[in-house]
């Protein structure tokens, strides 16, 4: 039985970034609601997006190398990934989701063949000016048809925040199946659902996150096409994520002990009873209201506000928050590719860490809040007199 579970209002896409002509004019919103299936795991959006207007409409503007955190761990991730399934040199690999092609390159230059799939024209570009053979399209059967006509099947295929933003689970499954050859692995990472739901960090759920992944639907999944989980790690990533490895079997995939004990988990947790949403829902705009008074209290003493980071998450919190650019006074970004733009629906002007040095007593809400601890000594070296925020309040 499928119920709605969690409903944070209406929400523009959140990697959207308003450019300076478009200011005057309105993006698509839609209701941002979660709904559960109990009996296979699988939580997902309930109001359908169009996935090309979620990546073209406007020039996608988030990139996988936009900073050291981030490239560090990418740079890890194929040097682990590669240890695990023992890619032997000159293996043929497939990103799917490629964004601008940092990981596809460390995989490059460690000798494989890697070829690019991207639904972003803005980031496919920068894959390619890297030298690495992309696809501009969604990951479908069709694109799985053409990745093996042009370059053969695959002995590796990494999908990482990008099987969650899928129309169609099913269908990528079965086109990531599709080009593996024999004894190929399928190794995805996106965040942990059930960490999600631990920590309350809601900001994690938006548009582009059509689903929500458990390992019992993970399990669920990709046993539909004949994919066998091996392996299944959480990573210190967007606040935990799963890293799942799979591969092909000729006969029925089988639970393997690690899957059944993440499982045992989940249930007991409640991952899967209504009651456990209706509390985290609770929860969460109980925290929002105490938070809202907080900054209101701020804003009549006359003080600045500034939001650190430009990320898809934060756009979920300023809108479930409803702060706009007449609370905020503005959202500072290290990328290039945001500064100059404005946060959807709410308006916020996206400049420089630079802004804090202008004001003497500042207030600092760190919406990236995975790399907190980086962030505050940055800015501290900058302003030492920020008043930082905590989300948690």
């Amino acid at each position: 039985m499928i119920k709605k579970i969690i409903d944070l209002g209406i929400h523009p896409f959140a990697d959207t970034f308003i450019e300076k002509n478009q200011f005057g004019n309105s993006e698509p919103v839609y209701p941002l609601q979660c709904s559960l299936d109990k009996d296979s795991g699988e939580i997902k959006l309930i109001y359908d997006t169009k996935a090309d207007e979620r990546y073209n409409l406007y020039k996608y503007s988030y990139t996988s190398s936009n900073s050291k955190y981030s490239r560090n761990h990418w740079k890890n991730y194929a040097i682990e990934v590669s240890k695990k399934v023992n890619l032997l040199a000159g293996s043929k690999v497939v990103e799917i989701g490629s964004n601008d092609g940092f990981l596809s390159k460390q995989f490059q230059n460690m000798g494989h063949k890697v070829v690019a799939v991207d639904a972003s024209e803005e980031m496919s570009k920068l894959s390619s000016d890297l030298g690495i053979p992309t696809l501009t399209t969604l990951f479908d059967e069709t694109a799985s048809d053409t990745i093996i006509k042009k370059h053969g099947c695959a002995n590796l295929v990494v999908a990482n925040n990008v099987f969650n933003h899928s129309n169609n689970p099913l269908e990528f499954a079965q086109s990531v199946a599709n080009i593996l050859n024999d004894g190929g692995v399928f190794v995805y990472e996106l965040p942990y659902w059930l960490y999600t739901i631990k920590t309350k960090k809601f900001d994690q759920i938006y548009h582009e996150h059509v689903s929500y992944f458990t390992v019992k639907y993970s399990y669920d999944l990709l046993s539909r096409v004949g994919l066998e989980i091996f392996d299944i790690q959480v990573v210190d990533y967007h606040g935990g994520s799963l890293r799942v490895f799979a591969k092909k079997v000729s006969d029925t995939s089988s639970e393997s002990l690690i899957v059944k004990n993440m499982i045992k988990e989940e249930e007991e947790f409640g991952l899967f009873d209504e009651s456990t949403y209706k509390e985290f829902m609770k929860n969460i705009t109980s925290r929002r209201n105490r938070f809202l008074k907080k900054i209101y209290t701020i804003k009549s003493e006359g003080h600045p506000i500034i939001g650190v980071g430009a990320a898809a998450k934060g756009n979920t919190f300023l809108n479930f928050y409803n702060l706009d650019n007449t609370v905020l006074d503005y959202i500072t970004d290290s990328s290039e590719y945001k500064q100059g733009k404005y946060t959807p629906l709410t308006r916020i002007p996206i400049v420089g860490d630079e802004i804090f040095a202008k004001y003497d007593k500042v207030y600092a809400l760190i919406l990236s809040w995975n790399i907190s601890g980086i962030l505050k000594k940055k800015l501290k070296e900058i302003n030492n007199k920020i008043e930082f925020l905590s989300l948690s309040e």
